[in-house]
């Protein structure tokens, strides 16, 4: 096989297998397929531990999870071959290991994995299937397919060193609450507080919950020592808590200012279809001789989505997106969104490529000073910058974006 149409399949193959756009309706059923295998398969291995379950449907169950557990596999397969394009900048050999040792890639190889260790090593069925439970971790994988969802990764990703400091005092905290109640109870009761194990295990269910109750202190400066850490104990479990719902008003509040950054304002754009019969039809947009007041924003074809640009020729049947003065009793107009980029806008100085957009989302005109730019990758977004973006809303029947 040629090497160029080979890199294109690979391309094409990961476009597909990666959380996809609105417009690329086979990565969407692709996407739909991944998240449904994951809740399918951890269903049927809740099923799997009811025997009467087993008993009835265990055929069908164990069909089900050999399939869906193929389907990861497979599923993996894929994402080492399309490595290359996660990690662009790297050769193929270093985002093939990037992607392997990743955390993605590690839940993407446990997914399958210890499915099948147990045909290669059957004296060890046992502890595979201890392994097997890592098959929780798939839950993971739902969280790159919905923007709610990844907010939990930002938050804690954000605030891992506040947590792991705070952790770490919850674990002194322990050591010393133990070793202190060791001192005070071992004389009278040493067969429940028998080591300073004995004493960590109180300290955990007393520091973390309210105490199990299977240990506890009967001397009177032990209790008041119980008494004592079971108030700071409720402090301390507030701290990571605090720190993780403060976390998420940051994220919230990040989220918001975005759009509060710039103003945004409703454009009103006419539709004009191009017959054969017009003078556009065949014409290049370059030649059309717009008036400076105009601009052409978008050219639906078929069920295709063209940003135009100055070599695009007209087709008949196109459905030109034109830009004009608005007038307020216009009833066929398509409401587009405008953002005029200030200096504190976290897009300002990005570019287009970098944006945190929703891939529903197109930017599909720049308005800077005086001149009309048509958006690429390599765009990077300026203060005062004028940006007109629309979603797929506005074209329910398109299914490709052209760019």
């Amino acid at each position: 096989m040629n090497s160029k149409k080979w890199l294109k399949r690979r391309k094409r193959l990961f476009e597909i297998i990666e959380v996809g756009s609105y417009f690329d309706k086979v990565s969407k059923a692709y996407d739909y397929v991944n998240i449904s295998s994951i809740i399918i398969n951890l269903i049927v291995s809740v099923m799997l531990t009811f025997q009467e379950l087993v008993t009835d449907y265990g055929t069908i169950l164990l069909t089900i999870e050999k399939v869906t557990v193929a389907f990861f596999g497979i599923d993996y397969l894929f994402r080492l071959i399309t490595a290359k394009f996660l990690y662009p900048e790297e050769t193929e050999g270093q985002a093939l290991k990037k992607y392997v040792f990743s955390f993605t890639g590690l839940v993407d190889l446990l997914s399958f994995l210890p499915y099948f260790l147990p045909v290669f090593f059957p004296a060890g069925t046992a502890a595979f299937r201890m392994i097997r439970i890592v098959r929780i971790l798939r839950l993971f994988r739902i969280n790159a397919y919905h923007d709610s969802l990844s907010v939990i990764t930002e938050v804690l990703s954000s605030k891992k060193q506040q947590l792991v400091s705070s952790v770490f005092i919850i674990l002194v905290l322990m050591l010393a609450s133990s070793l202190c109640m060791y001192s005070l109870e071992h004389q009278a009761q040493p067969e429940v507080f028998s080591n300073a194990f004995s004493g960590i295990w109180w300290a955990a269910s007393t520091l973390l919950t309210v105490g199990y109750g299977d240990i506890y202190p009967i001397t009177f400066l032990g209790k008041v020592f119980g008494i004592f850490i079971t108030f700071l104990g409720v402090g301390m479990v507030a701290i990571p808590t605090g720190i993780i719902s403060a976390g998420f008003v940051d994220q919230y509040t990040r989220i918001k200012k975005k759009s509060l950054y710039g103003y945004r304002i409703d454009m009103h754009f006419i539709k004009i279809l191009v017959k054969d019969t017009d003078r556009w039809a065949g014409m290049r947009i370059a030649d059309l001789k717009l008036s400076s007041g105009m601009v052409i924003a978008a050219i639906k074809r078929k069920d295709n989505i063209i940003i135009p640009r100055g070599d695009v020729v007209l087709e008949t049947d196109d459905m030109v997106v034109l830009g004009a003065e608005p007038f307020e009793d216009d009833d066929e107009r398509i409401t587009l969104k405008e953002v005029v980029i200030q200096e504190e806008n976290p897009w300002c100085g990005k570019k287009i490529r970098d944006l945190d957009i929703s891939r529903h989302s197109v930017i599909v005109l720049v308005k800077r000073k005086n001149k009309s730019l048509i958006p690429n990758g390599n765009m990077v977004i300026q203060d005062n910058d004028r940006i007109f973006l629309y979603t797929h809303k506005y074209f329910a029947g398109a299914s490709e974006i052209d760019i």
